[in-house]
Formats: structure tokens, C-alpha cells, sequence
């Protein structure tokens, strides 16, 4: 698959099928893992791979009521070696670089999963005193994320994407342009906006020219409808 088609069809699953995933899936799922970025090189992440359907259990009645969490046939618990990145680069490394290595990880294991025809969701809302016991994870170490992994049972839901110019700024926090949506090629969008502030201006011109502004009026918006298609 495409890289980019990859990111951007990627949806969080969690509804899971009662079948197992290969085991070789779950490899190349680690691989991926341990091929992402990290301060460094110090690759300060590890991966705890459980299948036990007892320890998923009682993993899913300590992730504040995500129940779900059970139907997955398998968990990735990445965690972060915080001692060893706070070695090499003091307090920021604990505090930033080892949990900005995991989520890279992370974000390799979902799209590998993607990639693989497999569902799998970040889950990052548990009681991480019960994954040290549980799971024998030492205290220098933290656990970061817990990934699901399994066959989508179902289509997920489509979610709600933010505009994309609501989340870009130039040069500045804060700082914007106008017709941002012309610069990222969003024009389905600016023709929307022309749309909304050109409606009311329509009406108005119908009620006081009549039949030649409706027929100026209707050859304009089927301009703009060839427009949008053609993105």
C-alpha cells in the first residue's frame, strides 16, 4: 500500500473478529516498531507482547472501562527504558525523548497494522500500576501506550477531521493567511465559502432584476459546480 493512502485510510479499531493473528504478522508488526526514530539511537523503547486472554482481561477491567479492550486477540504494551534515555541526556530525555521515541513506535506498529489488513487502536487511559504488577515491569521502566491488535469485525466509524488550515500557522503561533484553502489546494472548500456569503447577495439580485439575474445567478454556480468536480 501507498505510504500516504496508508495514513490517511488508518482508523482506530474496536471491534475485533474471535480469529488469531499470525504470528509472523506480529513480527514484522515489532520489526516496524524498532525501525522507528529514537534520541540518539538509544531505540529506548521495548515492546511486551501478550496473548493470554486472562492477562488481556484483566489488562481491559484496568483501562477505565474500556471493556472492548478484551475482544483483542493480542496487546502490544510499549513501554520506555526512561533510566537509559536519563543517562545520556538528563531530566529531558526521561521526560520527553523517551516518550516522543515510543510514540514514534507506535505510530509505526498502527500504520504496519494498516498496511497488513490488520484493526489495532492506541490506547493511552490505563492504570499503569497494575501493568508494572501484571506484566513484571521494573520500576525504571514506564509503560507508554497499549496497542490492540486483531481482524476489524466491521467498517470503524468515520471520525470528524479538523480543517486543515485550522491547524496550520505561518511563521508564528497563531499567525494565518487568508484563502489558506487556495494555498493547500482545497478548493471544493474556498468555493463553499464563496457560496455562503454569494447566496444571500443571489436572492437579493432576483428580487430586484428578476429573470435575467436568476439566469446570470444559475450559470455562475454551475461554473463553480465544473470547478469542483475537477478537484
Amino acid at each position: 500500500m501507498d505510504t500516504l493512502n496508508c495514513i490517511l485510510a488508518r482508523r482506530s479499531v474496536r471491534n475485533y473478529l474471535k480469529k488469531p493473528v499470525e504470528f509472523d504478522k506480529l513480527t514484522l508488526l515489532l520489526k516496524a516498531a524498532s525501525r522507528a526514530p529514537s534520541v540518539g539511537n538509544l531505540q529506548d523503547y521495548r515492546f511486551i507482547l501478550v496473548t493470554d486472554k486472562e492477562n488481556i482481561k484483566g489488562i481491559a477491567d484496568h483501562c477505565t472501562e474500556q471493556y472492548w479492550i478484551a475482544q483483542a486477540p493480542v496487546l502490544i504494551v510499549v513501554c520506555a527504558d526512561a533510566q537509559r534515555t536519563e543517562s545520556y541526556y538528563g531530566l529531558r530525555g526521561q521526560r520527553l525523548y523517551s516518550i516522543q521515541d515510543s510514540a514514534a513506535a507506535i505510530q509505526n506498529i498502527l500504520l504496519a497494522a494498516h498496511n497488513m489488513g490488520l484493526g489495532a487502536c492506541w490506547v493511552g487511559s490505563f492504570n499503569e500500576d497494575y501493568l508494572l504488577s501484571i506484566l513484571n515491569i521494573p520500576d525504571t521502566v514506564r509503560p507508554q501506550a497499549i496497542i490492540t491488535i486483531g481482524y476489524a469485525d466491521g467498517e470503524p466509524e468515520v471520525r470528524e477531521e479538523s480543517d486543515l488550515h485550522s491547524l496550520i500557522y505561518f511563521n508564528k503561533y497563531g499567525q494565518t493567511i487568508q484563502n489558506v484553502n487556495l494555498l493547500l489546494r482545497e478548493y471544493n472548500k474556498e468555493i463553499e465559502k464563496i457560496t455562503k456569503i454569494a447566496d444571500p447577495i443571489a436572492e437579493d439580485a432576483v428580487k430586484n432584476f428578476g429573470e435575467h439575474a436568476k439566469k446570470i445567478i444559475g450559470k455562475a454556480k454551475s461554473s463553480l459546480k465544473n470547478i469542483n468536480k475537477k478537484q
